[in-house]
């Protein structure tokens, strides 16, 4: 740990408090005998296998964009959004598990998106379900339409 004033590279632990999601810990300088506070966190990197075999971290940049897209121009919230992003990061982190199928991810979006807008649903699951033509489409919109009544 380097020292922000003099950058020197040892120091001494006087205080460590739990910070919620942390570790809070007041540093002194052994040259300088400036006091500094450094935050640690556990860090759990999770992989999302994708159903090519391909394995990649999770993304949860790469996941709001995805949701962001199928959701364009339609009456859905950004607060929404995160919503739906922090759900499904949340059972990612915390499932437990050092990899999780993408197709996980993508039926979570999927029923999120189906409960707060039908279009952004179609939209989402055009590019997921790899619908190919009109009448892929038009199935899912049947099976969409005959839940709802």
């Amino acid at each position: 740990m380097k020292c922000p004033h003099c950058g020197h590279t040892r120091s001494r632990v006087i205080d460590t408090r739990d910070s919620g999601d942390g570790i809070r810990r007041r540093r002194l300088c052994l040259a300088c005998q400036q006091r500094f506070t450094t935050y640690e966190q556990v860090s759990t990197a999770v992989v999302v296998v994708k159903s090519d075999g391909r394995r990649e971290p999770f993304d949860r940049v790469k996941l709001l964009n995805g949701i962001r897209v199928a959701s364009a121009k339609r009456p859905i919230s950004s607060a929404d959004l995160e919503g739906i992003v922090e759900h499904i990061e949340d059972y990612v982190h915390n499932c437990g598990k050092a990899e999780v199928p993408s197709s996980v991810i993508g039926n979570m979006v999927l029923d999120a998106l189906k409960a707060i807008d039908p279009v952004a649903y179609i939209r989402f699951a055009t590019v997921y379900l790899e619908l190919q033509d009109l009448e892929a489409v038009r199935a899912e919109l049947d099976r969409l339409m005959s839940r709802d009544s």
